[in-house]
Protein backbone atom coordinates (compact mmCIF):
# COMPACT_ATOMS: atom_id res chain seq x y z
CA UNK A 1 0.00 0.00 0.00
CA UNK A 2 1.24 3.62 -0.84
CA UNK A 3 1.97 6.03 1.52
CA UNK A 4 -0.30 8.54 1.20
CA UNK A 5 0.50 12.12 2.50
CA UNK A 6 -0.57 13.12 6.02
CA UNK A 7 -2.27 16.32 6.86
CA UNK A 8 -2.03 19.28 4.58
CA UNK A 9 0.27 21.71 6.36
CA UNK A 10 3.03 20.43 3.94
CA UNK A 11 0.88 21.68 0.97
CA UNK A 12 0.04 24.94 2.08
CA UNK A 13 3.83 25.65 3.21
CA UNK A 14 5.18 24.22 -0.60
CA UNK A 15 2.12 27.15 -2.40
CA UNK A 16 3.31 29.52 0.61
CA UNK A 17 6.85 29.46 -0.83
CA UNK A 18 6.15 29.41 -4.54
CA UNK A 19 3.73 32.05 -3.91
CA UNK A 20 6.57 33.79 -1.54
CA UNK A 21 9.35 33.43 -4.06
CA UNK A 22 7.08 34.57 -6.95
CA UNK A 23 6.49 37.85 -4.88
CA UNK A 24 10.50 38.07 -4.10
CA UNK A 25 11.55 37.83 -7.88
CA UNK A 26 8.62 40.43 -8.83
CA UNK A 27 10.47 42.99 -6.46
CA UNK A 28 13.43 42.45 -7.83
CA UNK A 29 15.54 39.70 -4.75
CA UNK A 30 17.25 37.21 -5.83
CA UNK A 31 17.73 38.41 -9.27
CA UNK A 32 21.69 38.49 -8.43
CA UNK A 33 21.77 35.21 -7.00
CA UNK A 34 20.22 34.17 -10.57
CA UNK A 35 22.61 35.92 -12.23
CA UNK A 36 25.69 34.79 -10.46
CA UNK A 37 24.60 31.32 -10.72
CA UNK A 38 24.22 31.13 -14.87
CA UNK A 39 27.31 33.15 -14.85
CA UNK A 40 29.45 30.72 -12.77
CA UNK A 41 27.99 27.63 -15.35
CA UNK A 42 28.43 29.47 -18.20
CA UNK A 43 32.06 29.86 -17.41
CA UNK A 44 32.36 26.30 -16.21
CA UNK A 45 30.90 23.73 -18.77
CA UNK A 46 33.57 22.51 -21.03
CA UNK A 47 32.13 20.37 -23.97
CA UNK A 48 31.92 17.25 -22.11
CA UNK A 49 30.22 18.19 -19.71
CA UNK A 50 27.63 20.18 -21.94
CA UNK A 51 26.41 17.22 -23.54
CA UNK A 52 26.92 14.63 -20.34
CA UNK A 53 24.48 17.80 -18.90
CA UNK A 54 22.23 17.25 -22.11
CA UNK A 55 21.87 13.82 -22.35
CA UNK A 56 21.07 13.43 -18.75
CA UNK A 57 18.35 16.44 -19.09
CA UNK A 58 16.32 14.34 -21.02
CA UNK A 59 15.28 12.20 -18.01
CA UNK A 60 13.04 15.82 -17.55
CA UNK A 61 11.04 15.21 -20.80
CA UNK A 62 7.30 15.85 -19.91
CA UNK A 63 6.06 14.07 -23.35
CA UNK A 64 8.03 10.77 -22.66
CA UNK A 65 7.49 10.52 -19.27
CA UNK A 66 3.68 11.18 -19.93
CA UNK A 67 3.47 8.32 -22.52
CA UNK A 68 5.86 5.65 -20.86
CA UNK A 69 3.57 6.53 -17.71
CA UNK A 70 0.37 5.84 -19.61
CA UNK A 71 2.08 2.97 -20.80
CA UNK A 72 2.72 1.66 -17.41
CA UNK A 73 -0.99 2.20 -16.64
CA UNK A 74 -2.29 0.30 -19.09
CA UNK A 75 0.06 -2.81 -19.01
CA UNK A 76 -0.88 -2.93 -15.27
CA UNK A 77 -4.43 -1.96 -16.09
CA UNK A 78 -4.55 -5.51 -18.17
CA UNK A 79 -2.67 -7.51 -15.56
CA UNK A 80 -4.61 -6.77 -13.13
CA UNK A 81 -8.11 -6.52 -14.95
CA UNK A 82 -8.65 -3.04 -13.62
CA UNK A 83 -9.51 0.45 -15.04
CA UNK A 84 -8.03 1.93 -12.09
CA UNK A 85 -4.35 2.52 -12.83
CA UNK A 86 -4.84 3.98 -15.96
CA UNK A 87 -6.83 6.91 -13.85
CA UNK A 88 -3.12 8.28 -11.87
CA UNK A 89 -1.41 9.26 -14.96
CA UNK A 90 -4.41 10.74 -17.09
CA UNK A 91 -5.01 12.77 -13.91
CA UNK A 92 -1.52 13.98 -13.96
CA UNK A 93 -1.68 15.02 -17.40
CA UNK A 94 -4.37 17.27 -16.63
CA UNK A 95 -2.81 18.62 -13.62
CA UNK A 96 0.44 19.52 -15.21
CA UNK A 97 -1.46 20.76 -18.32
CA UNK A 98 -3.81 23.42 -15.71
CA UNK A 99 -0.64 24.63 -13.73
CA UNK A 100 2.90 24.40 -15.22
CA UNK A 101 2.16 25.64 -18.94
CA UNK A 102 -0.28 28.75 -17.45
CA UNK A 103 1.85 29.62 -14.62
CA UNK A 104 4.84 29.77 -17.29
CA UNK A 105 2.79 32.45 -19.77
CA UNK A 106 1.87 34.37 -16.75
CA UNK A 107 5.01 34.81 -15.29
CA UNK A 108 6.49 35.43 -18.80
CA UNK A 109 10.19 35.06 -17.66
CA UNK A 110 13.21 34.42 -20.00
CA UNK A 111 15.44 31.91 -19.73
CA UNK A 112 19.19 32.25 -19.07
CA UNK A 113 19.92 31.85 -22.66
CA UNK A 114 17.81 34.91 -24.03
CA UNK A 115 20.39 37.25 -24.68
CA UNK A 116 22.66 34.93 -26.71
CA UNK A 117 19.52 33.88 -29.35
CA UNK A 118 17.32 34.81 -30.72
CA UNK A 119 15.34 37.65 -30.39
CA UNK A 120 18.33 38.78 -28.39
CA UNK A 121 16.37 39.78 -25.52
CA UNK A 122 18.92 42.61 -23.92
CA UNK A 123 21.20 41.51 -20.96
CA UNK A 124 19.50 43.18 -17.86
CA UNK A 125 16.01 42.54 -18.95
CA UNK A 126 16.71 38.30 -19.34
CA UNK A 127 16.18 37.56 -15.46
CA UNK A 128 12.71 39.58 -14.92
CA UNK A 129 10.24 37.91 -14.50
CA UNK A 130 6.76 39.62 -15.62
CA UNK A 131 8.22 41.37 -18.20
CA UNK A 132 6.22 43.13 -21.53
CA UNK A 133 8.04 43.69 -23.78
CA UNK A 134 9.44 41.37 -26.68
CA UNK A 135 8.19 37.48 -26.77
CA UNK A 136 7.18 35.44 -24.15
CA UNK A 137 9.22 34.00 -21.75
CA UNK A 138 8.39 30.69 -20.74
CA UNK A 139 11.47 29.81 -17.92
CA UNK A 140 9.77 30.27 -15.23
CA UNK A 141 9.32 27.77 -12.97
CA UNK A 142 11.03 25.10 -14.46
CA UNK A 143 8.84 22.32 -16.29
CA UNK A 144 11.19 20.04 -16.44
CA UNK A 145 11.92 19.93 -12.98
CA UNK A 146 8.37 19.56 -11.87
CA UNK A 147 7.05 17.34 -14.59
CA UNK A 148 10.19 15.20 -13.36
CA UNK A 149 8.51 14.91 -9.85
CA UNK A 150 5.20 14.39 -10.59
CA UNK A 151 5.79 11.83 -13.21
CA UNK A 152 8.28 9.91 -11.52
CA UNK A 153 6.02 9.63 -8.71
CA UNK A 154 3.70 8.81 -10.55
CA UNK A 155 5.80 5.52 -12.12
CA UNK A 156 7.04 4.93 -8.07
CA UNK A 157 3.31 3.92 -7.84
CA UNK A 158 2.94 2.20 -10.84
CA UNK A 159 6.14 0.20 -10.90
CA UNK A 160 5.12 -1.89 -7.61
CA UNK A 161 1.94 -2.55 -8.68
CA UNK A 162 3.16 -3.80 -12.31
CA UNK A 163 5.65 -6.34 -9.63
CA UNK A 164 3.06 -7.33 -7.50
CA UNK A 165 1.35 -8.90 -10.82
CA UNK A 166 4.29 -10.26 -11.59
CA UNK A 167 5.14 -11.85 -8.14
CA UNK A 168 8.27 -9.76 -7.30
CA UNK A 169 9.40 -8.31 -4.37
CA UNK A 170 9.20 -4.68 -4.36
CA UNK A 171 12.46 -3.24 -2.90
CA UNK A 172 11.76 0.06 -1.36
CA UNK A 173 15.55 1.31 -2.42
CA UNK A 174 14.14 1.27 -5.92
CA UNK A 175 10.60 3.25 -5.57
CA UNK A 176 12.94 5.96 -3.50
CA UNK A 177 15.53 5.65 -6.29
CA UNK A 178 12.98 6.58 -8.96
CA UNK A 179 11.16 9.33 -6.80
CA UNK A 180 14.65 10.97 -6.23
CA UNK A 181 17.09 10.51 -8.70
CA UNK A 182 15.85 11.70 -11.96
CA UNK A 183 14.38 14.88 -10.33
CA UNK A 184 17.20 16.02 -8.58
CA UNK A 185 19.69 15.05 -11.82
CA UNK A 186 17.52 17.04 -13.94
CA UNK A 187 17.40 19.78 -11.29
CA UNK A 188 21.02 20.59 -11.64
CA UNK A 189 21.45 19.93 -15.36
CA UNK A 190 18.93 22.04 -16.46
CA UNK A 191 20.47 25.49 -13.92
CA UNK A 192 23.75 24.32 -15.52
CA UNK A 193 23.04 24.21 -18.90
CA UNK A 194 21.57 27.54 -18.81
CA UNK A 195 18.15 27.08 -19.25
CA UNK A 196 16.67 27.99 -16.37
CA UNK A 197 17.07 30.55 -13.79
CA UNK A 198 17.98 28.99 -10.12
CA UNK A 199 15.30 30.29 -9.39
CA UNK A 200 13.19 28.76 -11.81
CA UNK A 201 13.97 25.36 -10.74
CA UNK A 202 13.21 25.76 -7.47
CA UNK A 203 9.78 27.14 -8.13
CA UNK A 204 10.02 23.96 -10.52
CA UNK A 205 10.66 21.95 -7.12
CA UNK A 206 7.86 23.46 -5.00
CA UNK A 207 5.24 23.25 -7.76
CA UNK A 208 6.16 19.48 -8.27
CA UNK A 209 6.02 18.86 -4.63
CA UNK A 210 2.97 20.10 -4.46
CA UNK A 211 1.04 18.36 -7.27
CA UNK A 212 3.09 14.95 -6.63
CA UNK A 213 1.30 15.70 -2.58
CA UNK A 214 -2.18 16.07 -4.14
CA UNK A 215 -1.93 13.00 -6.48
CA UNK A 216 -0.70 10.36 -4.20
CA UNK A 217 -3.77 11.93 -1.79
CA UNK A 218 -6.19 10.59 -3.84
CA UNK A 219 -7.48 6.92 -3.11
CA UNK A 220 -7.37 5.47 -6.55
CA UNK A 221 -8.81 2.14 -5.31
CA UNK A 222 -11.72 3.34 -4.23
CA UNK A 223 -12.62 6.03 -6.28
CA UNK A 224 -16.35 5.20 -7.36
CA UNK A 225 -16.77 4.11 -11.11
CA UNK A 226 -19.51 3.74 -13.36
CA UNK A 227 -21.49 0.15 -13.35
CA UNK A 228 -20.23 -0.48 -16.67
CA UNK A 229 -16.57 -0.82 -15.51
CA UNK A 230 -16.99 -3.59 -12.45
CA UNK A 231 -16.03 -5.63 -14.56
CA UNK A 232 -12.56 -4.37 -14.44
CA UNK A 233 -13.04 -2.44 -11.16
CA UNK A 234 -10.16 -4.10 -8.63
CA UNK A 235 -7.80 -2.33 -6.40
CA UNK A 236 -3.98 -1.75 -7.82
CA UNK A 237 -2.52 -0.15 -5.19
CA UNK A 238 -2.76 -2.92 -2.82
CA UNK A 239 -2.98 -5.93 -4.93
CA UNK A 240 -1.85 -9.28 -3.35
Amino acid sequence: MPHRPAGWWWDALLLAALVGLTVALASGQFLGLDRAVADWADAHRPAAAYWLARVLNYLGQGTPLTLLAAGLGVLVAVRSRSIRPVLPPVAAFVLTVLTIGPLKLWSDRAAPTASVKPPYLPEPDTVQIFHTDGPYGVSYPSGHVANSIVWYGLLALLLPALLRTLHRPVPDSLIMAVRVLPPVIVFCTTTYLGWHWLTDSVAGLLLGLLLDRLLHRVPWDDLPLPGRLRAWDRPFTSTP
